[in-house]
């Protein structure tokens, strides 16, 4: 699976009680595929994963898939604390026809996670998913960093395509891609213009039976249901890709991809996509002073927002730029008043 571009860590809305806002994730996943993000991550630590229970996470991934657009990659954030339940959500996720999942490393018996037992529980994993794994690095949340040395032993692992680095360390980066460039390299089926092809594109979702009806029909008075046409077929060709390395940080993602790095997965791009996804194309049509203009552009809101406020920030700030963010699930507080104001004046140049 080719994972390269900008994708947005999404959030998962909430009402006032709690309950998960499924129409407005609807509406939030409907937006984002109006938007150039190459995809969607569901449920990672921006979506507060570790706020939902089971029942939950997987209606959140139901939803979010039906709401969108066929050709953003959807990745679903999976990670649980034992293997069993990590390949139980990832097998969710291949139901809802996801492309890929994120998988973080167990937390809670951290001093007891050698690198050997890091090792073992992204290995079973990725031995039992139904679905190509991306490693999650993410020392903010978890205590501890995955050793470079496992990550590269891991990159020869048939079903791990990549990782998520969210430590903020572009020499990190650097060392990653240096360490597994000469990884198990993998065939990927792409687009003719070399984009990623999703699982969504081969299997549409089907019709309801009974609501297609013919235009010759609707002048004759008559309405007569008839099945919906067949999907023109994709079109693809293939591609090789190695072990896919991607940012964590919008405030690092032009440095992340000078240094290697095929793109970025931001919980910035939540809120203000278009001003994110400017940085990677203008790096990608090799204008490197513009890249570090829009980079520029975005690196304090993004410290502010993402790295200070944390989950709180990034949803007001998605409710300032025409997203639904809503509160965070408790104990996370919501934002002051002056907070607030703080965030809108953050981006009150960085519009969506």
């Amino acid at each position: 699976m080719l994972i390269e571009g900008v994708y947005a860590a999404t959030t998962t809305p909430f009402y006032p009680d709690e309950r998960v806002y499924f129409r407005k994730l609807e509406a939030n996943m409907a937006r984002y595929s109006r938007s150039l993000l190459a995809g969607m991550i569901v449920l990672g630590s921006t979506g507060e994963a570790v706020m939902l229970d089971d029942a939950e996470s997987r209606d959140v991934l139901r939803v979010a898939a039906e709401a969108t657009a066929s050709e953003k990659v959807l990745v679903a954030g999976v990670g649980r604390e034992s293997v069993g339940a990590t390949v139980a959500l990832a097998e969710a996720a291949a139901q809802f026809r996801y492309d890929a999942v994120l998988v973080r490393p167990p937390s809670y018996y951290s001093s007891q996670l050698t690198a050997p037992a890091i090792l073992n529980y992204f290995r079973s994993v990725a031995d039992r998913s139904p679905l190509p794994v991306l490693l999650y690095n993410i020392p903010k949340c978890v205590p501890y960093q995955i050793p470079i040395e496992i990550i590269a032993e891991l990159a020869d692992h048939p079903n791990i395509i990549g990782i998520k680095d969210s430590s903020g360390s572009v020499e990190r980066i650097r060392a990653t891609v240096e360490a597994t460039k000469s990884s198990l390299r993998r065939t990927v089926t792409v687009t003719p213009v070399f984009e990623a092809v999703t699982a969504r594109m081969f299997t549409p979702a089907p019709e309801p039976a009974g609501t297609f009806v013919p235009a010759a029909d609707l002048t004759g008075g008559v309405a007569v249901a008839a099945t919906a046409p067949p999907a023109a077929p994709v079109k693809t060709r293939s591609r090789e890709v190695g072990f896919q390395v991607l940012c964590g940080s919008g405030s690092a993602l032009y440095e992340s991809l000078q240094a290697g790095s095929c793109g970025g997965i931001l919980a910035f791009a939540a809120c203000a996509p278009q001003a994110c996804q400017e940085v990677y194309l203008a790096w990608k049509d090799h204008d490197l002073k513009l890249a570090d203009e829009k980079q520029k552009r975005i690196a304090a809101a993004n410290n502010r927002i993402v790295g200070a406020l944390g989950i709180a920030g990034v949803k007001y700030a998605c409710d300032f730029n025409g997203y639904f963010g809503g509160h965070a699930r408790s104990p996370l507080l919501p934002l002051t008043a002056e907070e607030k104001a703080e965030v809108e004046g953050l981006l009150a140049q960085i519009r969506n």
